[in-house]
């Protein structure tokens, strides 16, 4: 999920993989800094199955984030 403040860099966090986040100054360093920082977390633990877009976006924190303006992206991995 990607969140976005006027002041501020993209932030990236994981629904799926807690306490794993990333940051990006441009839109278009989004997927590759997402990419990058679950591969970096996959060194430590293993990824666990991606559930799909509705079940992330059924959580009541995503649901939140989302009508605040934040928005999902695939991240291939």
């Amino acid at each position: 999920m990607v969140d976005k403040d006027p002041d501020s860099a993209f932030g990236i966090r994981f629904p799926d993989i807690p306490g794993c986040f990333s940051a990006a100054d441009g839109a278009e360093d989004i997927v590759p800094n997402a990419v990058k920082a679950s591969q970096l977390w996959a060194e430590d633990m293993p990824l666990p199955e991606p559930s799909g877009r509705e079940a992330i976006a059924a959580l009541p924190d995503v649901r939140t984030a989302l009508a605040e303006g934040s928005y999902l992206v695939l991240v291939p991995d």
